[in-house]
C-alpha cells in the first residue's frame, strides 16, 4: 500500500458504493475502509473484497460509534456516498433532514482524524427541472426535499471543507444503472417482471433521461480520488439521452420481443422529470474520465445479472 491513498468510503454496502469500493482495491495500491452499520447485509461485496476492507461499525448519525476507529485508520481521503432514504417514496420525508447533520459531521471527523480529501455524492435532484443539457452552473430548483437536502450538504459541506482546508468535491448523479441495483428502480423492475412474463406497467415513456451503467460511475469517483487537482461541483452521466420509452423496448427485446409492455396505463407523477442531461465536459477536463460501456452492452449485462440471480437483496 505504500504510496498511496487511505480511503474511508460510507455506503459501502450500496448500489455505487460496492462498484466504487471494488475500483479502489483492484490494483492494490489503496487501502480502504468502510463504515457500516453493525449487522450490515454487504451481499454486494464479494468476500474477498470484504477481507481487504478494513471494516468499522458505527452510525453515521452518532460520530461516537466510529470517530476512535476512524482515527486509527487514519484515512487522507472520504468519499461519502451513504443516505439514508433514496428510494421513490422516501424523497419527501423528515428523515431526509438527518442526512444533513450527519454527513457534515462527518466531514468534521474526517477534518479531526487528518483527512485532506472530502468527496460527497449528490443528485441531479438539486437542478430541478431543466429542459436542457445541465451544466454545473445552472440554477438549482429542487422540487423534493431529498434534492433539496443534498444541495444543503453540498453549500454546507464547501464551506466547512474550505474552513478545515480541505479539498472538496461534489459529485451530482444522473440516472443509475446495472447488475446489483434495487429492484425497486425502473430498469430492474421491468427486466424482473418480463423475465416472469408480466407486462410491468409503465407511462408513455416519453421521458428523456440520461443513464450511466454503475462500473462508470465507480470510475469517475475513484478518478475524482486520484486527481488532487479536481475540486468542485461535478456531473456525473452519460451525456447522452434516451427515451425510457427505447430503453424498455430494448429490455423487451433482449428477453422476448414477442413481450407485452404496459406503455400508458400510468399516469405521469405531477413532479415528473421529463428531461435529464447531463454536460459531463467539466469532469472530463479535470480528470480525463469518460464514459466507457455504451447502453446497449449495459442493458444486456443487466439483464444477464437479473436471469441468473433474479430480485436477489442478500
Amino acid at each position: 500500500m505504500t504510496g498511496g491513498r487511505r480511503v474511508l468510503v460510507t455506503g459501502a454496502s450500496g448500489f455505487v458504493g460496492s462498484y466504487t469500493v471494488e475500483q479502489l482495491l483492484a490494483d492494490g495500491t489503496r487501502a480502504v475502509a468502510a463504515i457500516v452499520r453493525p449487522g450490515s447485509n454487504l451481499w454486494r461485496l464479494d468476500r474477498s473484497l470484504v477481507d481487504r476492507l478494513t471494516l468499522i461499525e458505527g452510525d453515521l448519525d452518532r460520530p461516537e460509534s466510529y470517530r476512535d476507529a476512524l482515527a486509527r485508520f487514519a484515512p487522507d481521503t472520504v468519499v461519502h456516498l451513504a443516505w439514508e432514504g433514496v428510494g421513490p417514496k422516501d424523497r419527501d420525508e423528515a428523515r431526509q433532514l438527518k442526512n444533513i447533520e450527519s454527513s457534515i459531521e462527518l466531514l468534521n471527523v474526517a477534518h479531526q482524524v487528518g483527512a485532506a480529501h472530502w468527496i460527497g455524492m449528490g443528485s441531479q435532484a438539486e437542478y430541478g427541472p431543466h429542459m436542457a443539457s445541465i451544466r454545473e452552473t445552472d440554477a438549482t430548483r429542487p422540487t423534493t426535499l431529498y434534492g433539496a437536502s443534498k444541495l444543503a450538504v453540498s453549500h454546507l459541506a464547501r464551506l466547512r471543507a474550505s474552513q478545515h482546508q480541505m479539498r472538496f468535491v461534489w459529485l451530482r448523479l444522473f440516472s443509475t444503472y446495472g447488475p446489483k441495483d434495487h429492484p425497486r428502480w425502473l430498469i430492474p423492475y421491468v427486466t424482473l417482471r418480463l423475465l416472469r412474463g408480466e407486462r410491468p406497467q409503465l407511462t408513455e415513456g416519453r421521458q428523456n433521461w440520461d443513464y450511466i451503467h454503475v462500473r462508470d460511475i465507480a470510475a469517475a469517483v475513484v478518478a475524482t480520488i486520484d486527481d488532487s487537482d479536481a475540486e468542485g461541483v461535478y456531473n456525473i452521466g452519460s451525456g447522452r439521452i434516451v427515451t425510457v420509452r427505447r430503453v424498455v423496448e430494448r429490455i423487451r427485446d433482449l428477453i422476448d420481443p414477442s413481450l407485452p409492455v404496459g406503455f400508458g396505463e400510468l399516469l405521469y407523477r405531477p413532479d415528473q422529470v421529463m428531461h435529464l442531461e447531463a454536460d459531463i465536459s467539466r469532469l472530463q477536463r479535470a480528470t480525463g474520465w469518460s464514459p466507457a460501456i455504451d447502453l446497449d452492452r449495459g442493458l444486456a449485462e443487466t439483464v444477464a445479472w437479473y436471469r441468473d440471480h433474479g430480485d436477489r437483496t442478500g
